[in-house]
């Protein structure tokens, strides 16, 4: 894509997290944000510029567009330490596509017990298949904040219980934390986002309930527009794609 400097973009996106992360209050214990570049929509070769300049974590949306990268001869030959993210809707008929794809590192929108229990299921089949799978699958529970019927995700007051049963129902699965993708658009001139104060709350809850170090549960939140913001309310976690990659461009067909 010509006119996209994606290496400078990786640059300029981790200075800026290495600004608001040492800003922080000095209270907070959490850890240094992770940047997850959403490479969702993008060619093969902005990922590989992306990774020649040190970007391990990768996040896509889509599951046949992920079926087709995380298998892609370029990724596997020169991308050995790729971590690909799944931040997309994941229907119960797509988990073992999703599964059985090398260097798979997270699923950040388990949004049901439905899911999870699939999720869990096919994790140890997968295990009973191939030993050298790792032990349990990292995964985050995704939360509606924005309460928009168009956004996936458990209800706030629910959260505490998908996690509960994450935890002690699905031993296949390392529930790692919490996320949420928010509503767009907010005025940060009217004041915080009210989003991010949900899932942060919900955060709360979770670290009180289960008595779990608030440094070691994952937060995910924040993109391009706001994750400034995200990081100085309490996000692990950040899912960046157009101030690396340039605008998006349309949904890929058979998605």
């Amino acid at each position: 894509m010509a006119g996209v400097d994606v290496k400078l973009g990786i640059r300029e996106t981790l200075q800026k997290i290495d600004q608001v992360y040492a800003a922080r209050s000095p209270t907070s214990n959490a850890p240094k944000p992770l940047l997850v570049a959403v490479s969702k929509t993008k060619p093969i070769e902005l990922i590989l510029d992306a990774y020649s300049v040190g970007q391990r974590h990768f996040g896509e949306n889509y599951v046949q567009e992920l079926v087709e990268k995380a298998n892609d001869e370029r990724i596997l030959e020169q991308c050995k330490d790729i971590r690909w993210h799944f931040i997309g809707h994941l229907q119960s008929n797509k988990i073992n596509k999703i599964l059985n794809l090398p260097n798979l590192h997270m699923i950040q929108t388990v949004h049901s017990t439905k899911l999870a229990e699939g999720l869990n299921k096919a994790w140890e089949k997968l295990k009973a298949e191939h030993p050298e799978t790792q032990a349990k699958l990292n995964v985050l529970v995704q939360i509606n904040t924005s309460g928009e019927d168009e956004k996936n995700g458990v209800q706030p007051g629910d959260a505490v219980e998908l996690y509960r049963y994450v935890l002690k129902k699905c031993p296949n699965l390392s529930c790692d934390g919490v996320m949420t993708i928010g509503r767009f658009g907010h005025d940060y001139s009217t004041g915080p986002n009210p989003d991010f104060g949900t899932l942060m709350k919900c955060h709360e809850q979770i670290c009180c309930t289960f008595e779990r170090d608030p440094a070691e549960v994952q937060v995910s939140m924040g993109m391009s527009d706001d994750f400034v913001q995200a990081i100085e309310e309490g996000s692990t976690i950040v899912r960046v794609g157009s101030s690396i990659f340039g605008a998006r461009a349309k949904k890929p067909a058979n998605a």
